[in-house]
């Protein structure tokens, strides 16, 4: 039995890292999220909130989109932002090697790691919910440090936004393609630690039928 890899994609403010975490604590497997980023910055001296401006999009926005997707890179400074995103590439890639089953959660881990056909889960709520769930998490905050629920909104935007480029970036695809995952799943509603058990589940048999 070969490695298997499970990679989330998820709209922000969706479930999706705690979907992630929760899959892995079931099946037991490893699991890499935040990791990669404090990985990232230990290696190469950075602030760690710098290395996950980058990947998480800012990175990104220092390249104009040319002919057929193809990069066009600025001439200023920012071949550490390069350098920072193909080290990623490399780190993602390590950890597939290393042969442990485990869950990725974001960094384009679906699209980097495609050779190792890994379960791809795309996670997505209503904007009402993935609010609800952000000012869940705000509020663990010191009430000067929160934000208000229409900043909040703002940041899901933006986020979303730098998502859906770095992944037309990468794939030369729209975000909106359903094929690009094996499975898209709607947190709506849900308790993720039952979602959790039934992407499990569902894993599990995909697994099976793609042996």
């Amino acid at each position: 039995m070969g490695i298997r890899i499970i990679t989330i994609s998820r709209q922000f403010g969706s479930g999706g890292r705690e979907l992630g975490k929760r899959l892995s604590d079931l099946l037991g497997w490893d699991y890499y999220d935040r990791e990669i980023i404090q990985a990232l910055a230990d290696e190469q001296g950075l602030d760690p909130e710098y290395v996950r401006r980058v990947v998480n999009g800012h990175g990104w926005s220092h390249y104009q989109l040319t002919y057929r997707n193809s990069f066009r890179q600025p001439a200023d400074d920012s071949w550490r932002h390069t350098e920072v995103l193909v080290r990623q590439r490399e780190i993602l890639r390590e950890v597939a090697e290393a042969g442990n089953h485990c869950v990725i959660v974001g960094r384009d881990a679906d699209v980097i790691l495609h050779d190792y056909r890994p379960f791809r889960v795309f996670v997505c709520a209503d904007i009402q919910s993935r609010i609800d769930r952000c000012i869940r998490y705000e509020e663990k905050k010191e009430p000067a440090e929160r934000l208000s629920e229409k900043e909040i909104l703002r940041n899901i935007r933006r986020i979303d936004r730098n998502r859906r480029r770095i992944r037309e970036i990468l794939t030369g695809k729209s975000s909106g393609d359903g094929s690009a995952f094996d499975l898209t799943v709607n947190a709506s509603g849900w308790e993720i630690r039952n979602l959790a058990q039934a992407v499990a589940d569902f894993s599990c048999r995909w697994f099976g039928e793609a042996e």
